[in-house]
């Protein structure tokens, strides 16, 4: 006898934006969301990912996937294809992930360098992978690195606050061109519960929670 299921949560989140756009401290709070994981009991170990992981080098704040030199790029590409490989090997399954292609071409521009990720974007689709683009107003940037120089083990990173405003405007162009399905998250007043409804609704209006098949 088939049992009564309520509907499989399997959303698909990829969480882009500058420097000092809380996608971190949304990804951990969206792993523990009823609305995004369902409502549980206890923890449960969601994946979160991240293209971040400075995995090329053995030293902190080396490169990886994002600032990969191009001595690196063969095994920057085949990791991509390794991710690739493994969401759809597990299409049903949660992930979310703390920036991944658009900040590695929105780093590389920077270093005049341009890759296409197409072949990659079409592959995410089928799976129900979305964009969410986190931004803040360009008056809010200077509290927000306040508040990171406290705990941040690398603050010379936050110097040029002129630098995130302006790449800022290169994700929001990167995220709007993306073929995902996407959208824009204010994040200025640094309410994590609001952002993380305001991300709900936004899946579930798109149908995004669950990859519903016929």
């Amino acid at each position: 006898m088939k049992q009564n299921l309520p509907p499989k949560l399997t959303p698909k989140i990829i969480l882009e934006g500058t420097r000092l756009t809380l996608k971190t401290e949304i990804a951990f709070a969206l792993n523990e969301h009823p609305r995004i994981i369902g409502s549980r009991k206890y923890r449960y170990h969601s994946p979160i990912i991240s293209a971040e992981w400075c995995c090329f080098t053995n030293f902190p704040w080396g490169r990886g996937l994002i600032n990969f030199e191009p001595v690196e790029e063969e095994k920057a590409l085949e990791t991509y294809k390794t991710w690739i490989k493994l969401f759809e090997l597990q299409r049903y399954y949660s992930w979310i992930i703390d920036r991944f292609h658009i900040s590695t071409i929105i780093y590389q521009k920077h270093q005049n360098r341009i890759y296409d990720f197409n072949w990659l974007e079409k592959r995410l689709k089928i799976l129900g992978f979305c964009i969410i683009c986190c931004i803040r107003s360009p008056n809010s940037f200077l509290e927000a690195r306040d508040t990171r120089l406290k705990i941040s083990g690398n603050p010379n990173q936050y110097n040029d606050l002129d630098f995130f405003i302006k790449e800022q405007e290169m994700f929001r162009e990167e995220v709007k061109a993306s073929i995902l399905p996407n959208t824009e998250i204010d994040i200025s007043d640094g309410k994590i519960s609001r952002i993380c409804e305001d991300i709900a609704n936004f899946l579930e209006k798109n149908s995004l929670l669950g990859l519903y098949e016929s």
